[in-house]
């Protein structure tokens, strides 16, 4: 500005001179004031211009998705030019929430294109009556009511930051009226193979204060955005709710509470309620301090309260009474003030009484281990805290998340965190104590106060016994496969998820004889506040592959051929599902419209109405890559698991883990005759080989086109 003064060039064309013109009060300014006034607003109006502009050419540069249906390694001109471009603009050292405002919108996709879908989805498990019947309702939906709903839905998209997201935690998560415990949350172990300290107090005064260093730097935007490609943002909202929530029980709905920074912890000991402070002169405690703290709890010989060793069962069984006895027994007085202090707490600590881990001398060791921290005892975790934190007394740990605020990725991302920092930045001492002095004029840790009536108990008990009903009726495997892992199946040039997926459909038929609706987790968290999608994993491909699994008449060459045209087809629509372009939630979300409006919709409830039989996820790992587990390999996750879905089905939680394991976290109930979860393990293991074999080099000489057997000879067709 200066410099144009004596060129006698204006940069503005005249604006200033313009805002110079127009500004208020102007009569009361002198020149140079108005001068320097007008230069401000300028520059000001020039740079939110250019602010913007980066935001609108970024938010239009990320709604391509071309380079997802790339090969891999073949990437085109276009997409790295796309790439340049997206990685110009995103800046050096971008800031965990620096692009949720550039984030794209969840499409909305066309009814044609979900309801062909859809039916391609369902043709293999209908017969031919039951299938022209679906058509025939799907038919009459898109004639009659589509149009309509799908007008109402699109109005959403252009107003909403995501159409799916808020119903879906609204109706999926906090609408659902049973017990939470098992049905909808979920967990995640511990390290396999390694323990760095036997200690109790002091493996959880680490693990708290490097949760605590994860949350300083999750308020401050401070971690790195995950990005595909290392280049392409992923949403991080679901992070904002990881500490200082809680799920609050409703007589119709719940609610999800979060609060800003909290200054406590629960403690939950032998049927005891402790408060822990996290801070003193404005620093967090230490992890000797915390240590400190907790062997102080350990060591404390009170017993519970009347009616208080249990009262966690509340969050353990059915909602709605829960909901009336927090209304009744807990609204005032000291009982208000002690749920306060949970509900408020940064999050829930449980220091368990019984040693958890796995054991290579014991079979059953993460079978019990994986119940442990699914349900524990049923009255030992606070199931409505965004997470607990359950500490064993031979130094593992774990996690027990509750599922609407956030889908498992997010916590994995904390929990990987979490592990790193606990083993190589903070350590132990020899004796296996957290480093630094003890602080003994530290506070000891207060217990809450509770006056809980005869009455109250028995709703206590009430819901202690439905927990424990459902508890004991869950049917836990987890299966290490380590005859090959992620290594070996790269090398058959094939995706690790399309390659499990399938082996899944091979060990669900032997082990049903029948195929079934299959679910599995994908992720749309490249659009603003996405959360997931369905995959719909029995495909007509994937069943031809079977069969022919099943057909002794069919050769491995044969074999091989379908499992890749079944395999390619499921990641055609793995990356259609992380696209916007999945089936599921664009029919969920026609369906609350129709709810909405009073319309009924004979397809629309026939379709929300089908059962899961099968529900699968796969947690994802390395997303922070602060552990070389190739330079490290006893640093290895087992990896986290669900409850089952479907009272007849199975619920498989997959992890591939390095290069050679890949660990599985079967879930079925005992209640069900005609499932097994040990049993479909090992329909999962000899499926996995199975597969596995068709990639000897005898079988790569022939394949299959147009139903034809084609042999290759020097690169060459010959029929």
């Amino acid at each position: 500005m200066m410099s144009s003064l004596y060129t006698h060039i204006d940069p503005s064309l005249g604006m200033i001179d313009a805002i110079k013109e127009n500004l208020p009060y102007k009569v009361y300014m002198q020149v140079q004031t108005r001068a320097v006034v007008s230069a401000i607003l300028f520059a000001t109006g020039v740079w939110l211009f250019f602010i913007y502009l980066m935001r609108f050419t970024l938010k239009t540069l990320l709604s391509y998705h071309g380079w997802i249906f790339e090969s891999h390694g073949k990437m085109s001109t276009c997409t790295k030019l796309w790439l340049s471009l997206v990685k110009m603009i995103s800046g050096r050292r971008p800031l965990l929430y620096s692009f949720q405002a550039a984030l794209p919108r969840l499409p909305v996709p066309r009814v044609d294109d979900t309801i062909q879908r859809y039916l391609e989805s369902v043709r293999p498990l209908l017969d031919s009556k039951q299938y022209n019947r679906m058509e025939i309702l799907a038919n009459e939906f898109k004639e009659t009511e589509s149009t309509q709903l799908q007008r109402y839905l699109i109005l959403k998209s252009w107003w909403a930051t995501n159409y799916v997201s808020d119903w879906w935690e609204e109706y999926i998560y906090l609408r659902s009226r049973g017990p939470i415990m098992v049905n909808s949350n979920f967990y995640i172990m511990d390290l396999l193979y390694m323990t760095p300290t036997h200690r109790q107090a002091a493996r959880a005064g680490n693990v708290v204060h490097a949760m605590l260093q994860y949350r300083r730097k999750l308020e401050r935007g401070e971690h790195a955005p995950l990005r595909a490609l290392g280049t392409v943002p992923m949403c991080s909202t679901q992070m904002e709710r990881m500490f200082n929530t809680t799920r609050i029980p409703g007589i119709e709905t719940d609610i999800v509470q979060h609060l800003t920074d909290r200054k406590h912890l629960i403690v939950y000991h032998k049927g005891r309620f402790f408060q822990v402070w996290l801070y003193i002169g404005g620093r967090h405690l230490l992890p000797s301090e915390l240590e400190t703290q907790f062997q102080r709890i350990l060591n404390d010989p009170s017993e519970p309260q009347p009616g208080e060793l249990k009262l966690a069962a509340l969050t353990a069984g059915a909602r709605v009474p829960w909901a009336r006895a927090r209304l009744k027994y807990f609204g005032h007085g000291i009982n208000k003030i002690s749920l306060d202090a949970i509900e408020s707490a940064a999050f829930f600590l449980t220091l368990d009484e019984e040693p958890q881990g796995y054991d290579p001398a014991k079979v059953n060791s993460l079978d019990i281990y994986a119940k442990s921290l699914l349900h524990g005892k049923c009255y030992d975790r606070w199931f409505d805290k965004s997470f607990n934190l359950i500490s064993y007394p031979n130094g593992k740990i774990g996690v027990n998340i509750e599922h609407s605020w956030a889908d498992a990725p997010i916590v994995g991302h904390m929990w990987e965190y979490v592990l790193a920092t606990d083993c190589f930045h903070l350590g132990y001492t020899e004796e296996g104590h957290c480093k630094g002095d003890m602080n003994r004029g530290l506070p000891c840790p207060t217990r809450l106060q509770f006056q809980i009536s005869d009455e109250c108990q028995d709703v206590i008990e009430t819901s202690y016994l439905l927990a424990r009903q459902l508890a004991d009726d869950v049917d836990f495997n987890c299966y290490l496969f380590s005859e090959f892992g992620k290594g070996l199946i790269k090398k058959c040039r094939t995706s690790p998820d399309a390659f499990i997926q399938l082996a899944l459909q091979l060990a669900q038929f032997r082990d049903q004889s029948v195929f079934c609706l299959t679910y599995e987790s994908s992720m749309t968290r490249m659009f603003r506040d996405g959360r997931t999608e369905t995959v719909r994993s029995c495909t007509s491909e994937a069943v031809a592959f079977v069969r022919a699994m099943e057909d002794p008449c069919a050769t491995n060459a044969v074999r091989l051929a379908l499992f890749r045209k079944a395999a390619e087809k499921h990641q055609n629509m793995y990356r259609l599902a992380m696209t916007g372009s999945g089936i599921d939630r664009h029919l969920f979300c026609l369906y609350i419209v129709s709810k909405y409006l009073g319309v009924e919709s004979p397809f629309l409830k026939k379709v929300l109405s089908e059962p899961w039989k099968l529900s699968t996820s796969q947690t994802p790992q390395q997303q922070l890559n602060l552990v070389d587990i190739n330079k490290f390999p006893k640093y290895v996750g087992a990896g986290g698991g669900f409850g089952p879905v479907a009272d007849d089905g199975y619920g498989v939680s997959y992890i591939i883990v390095g290069e050679n394991l890949i660990t599985f976290h079967i879930s079925s109930k005992f209640s069900c005759p005609d499932s097994d979860s040990s049993r479909f393990g090992q329909h999962i293991r000899k499926a996995m080989i199975d597969i596995q074999a068709l990639f000897k080099p005898e079988n790569n000489n022939r394949t299959v086109e147009n139903g034809k057997y084609v042999h290759l000879e020097n690169g060459k067709k010959h029929m």
